[in-house]
């Protein structure tokens, strides 16, 4: 099982999210709560979860090292 979900957080950003909107759907046509059902859609989300969560931190973190960049040329160039 550890395998398992060290192989989901291998997954990119699309892929992940496409595992939480798929899980999201199929938790809410649920008619019968099964929580056996539910342990591994919920470990399943948690691990697609945390590769959203460090894909959006790397891009942000670029994001900002660039706008420092291009705020430091702008004042160079003035």
């Amino acid at each position: 099982m550890a395998e398992k979900m060290a192989d989901s957080q291998v997954q990119g950003f699309n892929e992940a999210y496409q595992t939480l909107k798929a899980n999201a759907e199929k938790l809410r046509n649920q008619d019968d709560l099964d929580i056996d059902a539910l342990v591994p859609i919920v470990q399943q989300s948690a691990a697609a979860y945390a590769v959203c969560k460090e894909r959006i931190a790397a891009v942000r973190a670029v994001l900002a090292e660039h706008l420092k960049e291009d705020a430091g040329l702008g004042d160079a160039a003035e």
